[in-house]
C-alpha cells in the first residue's frame, strides 16, 4: 500500500520541541523500588531518540513523564524535573502527541473517526478542517476501515493504528511513541513505521520512542539511549556505536540487540513424540452481533498432546476469535470446541472451576484478566478456584514468581506493572493450575530478550511435558523457534 503525502497542519506548525530531563526520578504509590531514578537526558529540537532497556526498566514511565501525563499528586516520591521547551512537561502537552503501550487506553469515542477528531476538536480546529485531516491521518497509518467503524470491533493491531492516527493528526512538535508497532503483523509494522517516518519528515517533530522491533526502528532514529531499572541512563550514542561495542553486555541485560550485533533467537525443537488429539474444534464459527460477515468461518482444528501450534495472519483476520473459542470463553455461533476425553459437553458450557484446571488462557490485553490488588494474590486466584489446597497453591505461586522474574513485585498492584511485567503475570496466572491445554494470545508482547527466551523455554518445557500449546502471534522469531505446526488465518478463514 502506497502511503499518501502527509500535509502540514492548516495552522502554522510549531517548531520542534527541545526536551530536558534533569536528575529525574519517579516512584509509584505502593511500590518500594523507583521506576526511574537519576535520569539525565537532553533532546535537541528535531532529534530522534530510541529508548531501550529490559522489561520493567522504566522506559514507559520516562515517556509518560516527558509527555506530561504523570499525576504528581499520586506519586509516592519524585525528584528532578522534566522540561519541554523550558516549561514543565505537564504545561506543554498541547504540542505533544502520545501513543501508549496499550492502545485501548487512548481510545475514548465509539466511532473511529470521532476518536481521531477528538484532539482536533479540543484544540479548537475549525470544523471544515477537521474531517479532511482525520481522513488523511487514517489513510497515513493504513487504517483498513472508514470513520464509522466501531472502536469496540477492532483487533489489537487495528486499535494501535487508530491510536497512532490520533497522535499524528495534530502535527505535534514532540512525538512520544511507546511501542507503536505492538500487536501489529509484519506488514502493519512496516506501514506504521513508514507513516511515522513521513510525518517526521513533513513536520520536523522531535521523536522519543520505545520499540522492541529495534532493527526496524533504527532507520527512524539518530540516537539510542539505554536505561536500567532505577538506574537512569547507562548508555547513550549513535545506534552503531551503542550496539557495536556494547552489544554483548546489552544482550546480557535483556536489551534486544539487532543483527549484526545481537545473537540469533534460539530454537526449541520438540524432544518427544506428539500424542493424540486432546482438544477438537468442529465447524467452529462466530459472527459478532451486527457484523456483515463471520469473524471466523467454520473451522475444524485438533490440538494434540505435546504439540505447539502457532496461529498467524494479518491483524483483524480472526486469530484472537479462534483463541477465545478454543478456550471455551465465548459461545460460538455454530460448531463447538471439546476436550476429547469429555466430548459430551462443549467447552463454552463448562463451569469456570472445571475449565481453568483443563484449559489456561492468556488474553491479548493482560489487563483484561487482572482481578486483585496484589501480584501474589493474582496468582492464587486460579488454584483456589480450582480447589487446590492452600499450601499447594502458594507453592505454585512462588515457583512461577521466581521463574518469570516477578518475585520482587509480589506485593505490588498488578495494574502498576510495566506492559512486559503484566504480560508475564498473565502467562503465570494461566499456568498456575497446570492446564492440559494452554492458549496464548501474543505471549511475547513487550518482553525484553531475557524474558522472551524464558517464555520460549517455559512453553517448550510445557509442550515437552505433554501440554498442548497454541500461540496466536505476530512474532515470527517466536513461531519459528517453538511451533511444530502452523495455522494461517486470513479473512476469518483458517488454512
Amino acid at each position: 500500500m502506497a502511503l499518501p503525502s502527509v500535509e502540514r497542519p492548516v495552522s502554522t506548525p510549531s517548531p520542534p520541541s527541545a526536551v530536558s530531563v534533569r536528575g529525574w526520578g519517579w516512584r509509584y504509590a505502593g511500590r518500594r523500588a523507583w521506576a526511574c531514578r537519576g535520569v539525565d537526558l537532553e533532546l535537541a529540537p528535531g532529534e530522534r531518540v530510541l529508548v531501550v532497556g529490559p522489561s520493567g526498566g522504566g522506559k514507559s514511565t520516562l515517556l509518560h513523564g516527558v509527555a506530561g501525563l504523570l499525576d504528581t499528586e499520586t506519586a509516592a516520591e519524585r525528584e528532578g524535573e522534566v522540561l519541554v521547551d523550558g516549561r514543565p512537561a505537564a504545561l506543554a502537552r498541547r504540542g505533544t502527541g502520545m501513543l501508549f503501550q496499550d492502545p485501548e487506553s487512548s481510545l475514548v469515542m465509539a466511532r473511529a473517526g470521532d476518536d481521531v477528531a477528538f484532539g482536533l476538536e479540543n484544540s479548537g480546529v475549525p470544523r471544515a478542517q477537521i474531517w479532511p485531516r482525520v481522513d488523511a491521518a487514517l489513510q497515513t497509518v493504513g487504517f483498513p476501515y472508514g470513520r464509522d467503524r466501531s472502536t469496540t470491533a477492532l483487533s489489537g493491531g487495528e486499535q494501535q493504528r487508530l491510536a497512532l492516527a490520533g497522535a499524528l493528526v495534530r502535527g505535534p512538535a514532540l512525538l512520544v511513541l511507546d511501542e507503536p508497532t505492538a500487536n501489529l503483523d509484519p506488514a502493519g509494522t512496516r506501514l506504521v513505521l513508514e507513516a511515522v517516518e513521513r510525518v517526521l519528515e513533513a513536520t520536523g517533530a522531535t521523536l522519543l520512542m520505545v520499540e522492541h522491533h529495534v532493527g526496524a526502528a533504527l532507520r527512524l532514529v539518530d540516537r539510542v539511549v539505554v536505561v536500567e531499572p532505577g538506574g537512569g541512563v547507562v548508555d547513550d550514542g549513535p545506534p552503531a556505536e551503542v550496539f557495536g561495542h556494547r552489544g554483548r553486555s546489552l544482550s546480557a541485560r535483556g536489551v534486544w540487540v539487532p543483527a549484526p550485533w545481537g545473537p540469533a533467537p534460539p530454537a526449541r525443537r520438540r524432544t518427544g513424540r506428539v500424542g493424540d488429539v486432546r482438544l477438537a474444534a468442529d465447524g467452529l464459527t462466530l459472527r459478532y452481533p451486527g457484523a456483515d460477515a463471520p469473524a471466523l468461518a467454520p473451522t475444524d482444528l485438533g490440538l494434540r498432546a505435546a504439540e505447539a501450534v502457532a496461529v498467524t495472519g494479518p491483524n483483524g483476520s480472526g486469530k484472537s476469535t479462534l483463541a477465545v473459542l478454543l478456550a471455551g470463553l465465548v459461545r460460538p455461533t455454530a460448531g463447538a470446541a471439546r476436550l476429547t476425553d469429555s466430548p459430551e459437553l462443549p467447552l463454552h458450557r463448562w463451569r469456570a472451576r472445571q475449565l481453568c484446571r483443563r484449559v489456561g488462557t492468556v488474553f491479548q490485553d493482560p489487563e483484561h484478566q487482572l482481578l486483585t490488588a496484589r501480584v501474589d494474590e493474582e496468582l492464587l486466584v486460579g488454584p483456589r478456584r480450582a480447589g487446590f489446597r492452600d499450601a499447594e497453591a502458594r507453592r505454585r505461586c512462588a515457583d512461577l514468581l521466581e521463574r518469570l522474574r516477578l518475585g520482587h513485585l509480589a506485593g505490588a498492584n498488578p495494574f502498576t506493572l510495566s506492559g512486559g511485567e503484566k504480560r508475564r503475570l498473565s502467562v503465570a496466572t494461566a499456568l498456575a493450575t497446570s492446564p492440559d491445554v494452554l492458549v496464548l494470545d501474543e505471549p511475547t508482547f513487550g518482553q525484553d530478550a531475557l524474558t522472551w527466551t524464558e517464555l520460549l523455554d517455559l512453553c517448550a518445557d510445557l509442550r515437552d511435558a505433554g501440554t498442548s500449546v497454541l500461540a496466536v502471534t505476530h512474532d515470527e522469531a517466536f513461531a519459528a523457534a517453538l511451533a511444530d505446526r502452523r495455522v494461517a488465518i486470513c479473512g476469518g478463514v483458517a488454512r
